[in-house]
């Protein structure tokens, strides 16, 4: 059977990966020739700090994955083309080079990704050629999942059993790409080259190597094979931050190396068999989902509340609001979690999952901060950040998402501290000036006596911040906050 295009291009963005890829494999089936592509986009690398682990881990996974084209083909003209500029303006230049008549790429919901797609597709319809965008990110997008009057969920557990009940054998398919070593095309000769260094697109090493994070599409199967021994266990585990509990594909998630039909197939397998941990991990995959069909159904989120009438919260402002952020950022708040949490996440970019809720409550409703600067701090921060995750995470704990926390839900800092760390030891890892207080106080130093701190070598505002604030007022605070901000919305 003729195909519909001669030549495709399959422009990878966050599918890094050659299994299970509905680009690829929808390219492979339209197209007698393919080419793959890659763009180091300027518009998002710009703005990052030289030494960024996202990059990095990006170049990582493009390594393995040239390398599977070019063994797949089975020649080293084959490859993928890796490019460095403006994707808006590089992705039409380099169709018309190599002359395709079609662009293939997964679907991507961030209102910036969106508009660079709207404008590569109207410039490619403009010289006659088309791009197909194809779900691949999630199970179900934007509108598939909807209630009974035909609006979006904005609750989290009817969209749960919605999800469960729409999930069947043809959503979680394996996007097969037969012979496409058939149709895998050369690359022209002055793209036949290595994928960039990090040098050549302006970026210098991070960490990442010392972190010893697995990377690319067997980083992830490595992941993978070892949360499979664990997960039935993930119900009982994955809120201790000391204990090996989580999975750790967040960031193979977040840049395709791994696919979600994979995880989400293999989670129900193992719910089907009575795994409790199964059950609870399929959870969380299908919040990632719960978030992502928030953004692309309200957009609004990505720049203010999801309830407006908390857009009108009197944050604290001036040089105090200031610096509680920065010692906040830089782990200094004097509570014990909050500081380990933030030591983590500037040391590695990630942060467990429970901490994320624990440090964020802590600077929205003890500091009194406005929950988008802690939002933008580990957008710049995580290696697996993720906008819509990202952006739902943070208004579940401030209570201005759809389906939050109620308002007057305050963490406790210390007794999150002693529920979830009880013997201090993650505590104990990122703060080791710490490491010799009593489990009982290593969770609240300030409560021990002086001689007991001399003993265990802490200095209180020397070696280890006093706290920054009184937990008890501050939670009076941010009641009286919240209250003043929805009486005025019930009068209205």
């Amino acid at each position: 059977m003729d195909k519909p295009y001669k030549s495709g291009l399959v422009w990878f963005r966050r599918d890094l990966r050659l299994n299970d890829h509905a680009a690829f494999s929808l390219a492979v089936q339209q197209c007698e020739q393919v080419h793959c592509l890659f763009v180091f986009d300027r518009a998002i690398l710009d703005p990052l700090h030289r030494a960024d682990r996202r990059v990095e881990f990006i170049r990582a996974a493009l390594l393995e994955l040239d390398e599977g084209l070019r063994r797949l083909a089975g020649h080293d003209q084959a490859g993928l083309i890796v490019a460095h500029g403006q994707s808006v303006t590089l992705v039409p230049q380099l169709a018309h080079e190599l002359g395709v008549q079609a662009v293939f790429a997964a679907q991507d919901y961030e209102p910036a990704a969106i508009e660079r797609d709207d404008q590569v597709g109207q410039q490619l319809a403009g010289s006659g050629l088309v791009l197909h965008t194809c779900k691949d990110q999630v199970i179900f997008e934007k509108r598939e999942i909807l209630t009974r009057s035909a609006t979006p969920y904005t609750v989290f557990t009817p969209y749960k059993k919605a999800w469960l009940a729409a999930v069947d054998d043809a959503a979680l398919a394996e996007k097969k790409a037969p012979r496409a070593d058939a149709v895998l095309s050369a690359r022209p000769t002055p793209w036949r080259r290595d994928v960039p260094s990090l040098k050549d697109i302006g970026f210098e090493a991070s960490n990442l190597a010392q972190l010893k994070i697995p990377t690319g599409e067997s980083g992830a199967r490595q992941l993978l094979r070892d949360f499979f021994d664990r997960m039935d266990q993930y119900h009982n585990t994955r809120d201790f931050p000391a204990i090996k509990g989580p999975s750790y594909l967040s960031v193979h998630l977040r840049f395709g190396t791994v696919s979600v039909r994979h995880l989400a197939k293999l989670a129900l397998q193992r719910m089907a068999a009575g795994s409790r941990g199964a059950e609870t991990w399929l959870g969380e995959l299908i919040w990632r989902e719960f978030y992502f069909q928030l953004l692309a159904n309200f957009p609004h989120v990505a720049s203010g509340s999801f309830r407006p009438e908390y857009d009108a919260i009197a944050w604290e402002q001036g040089a105090q609001a200031q610096a509680r952020f920065q010692a906040w950022c830089e782990g200094r708040t004097g509570y014990p979690l909050v500081d380990a949490a933030m030591a983590q996440l500037n040391q590695s970019g990630y942060m467990h999952n429970r901490l994320r809720m624990v440090s964020g409550s802590f600077l929205v409703k003890d500091l009194g901060i406005d929950w988008r600067w802690g939002e933008r701090y580990f957008a710049e921060k995580l290696i697996d950040f993720d906008l819509s995750a990202n952006n739902g995470g943070w208004q579940w704990v401030a209570s201005s998402g759809c389906d939050a926390q109620p308002w007057f839900r305050i963490f406790n800092p210390v007794s999150q501290s002693e529920k979830f760390d009880p013997e201090g030891r993650f505590i104990r890892r990122y703060l080791p000036q710490l490491a010799d207080l009593p489990n009982k106080l290593v969770h609240a130093p300030w409560l021990a006596e002086a001689e007991l701190l001399r003993s265990a070598g802490v200095r209180l505002g020397e070696n280890y911040p006093k706290p920054l604030v009184d937990h008890a007022l501050a939670r009076e605070r941010t009641l009286e906050r919240y209250s003043a901000v929805r009486a005025k919305s019930r009068s209205a």
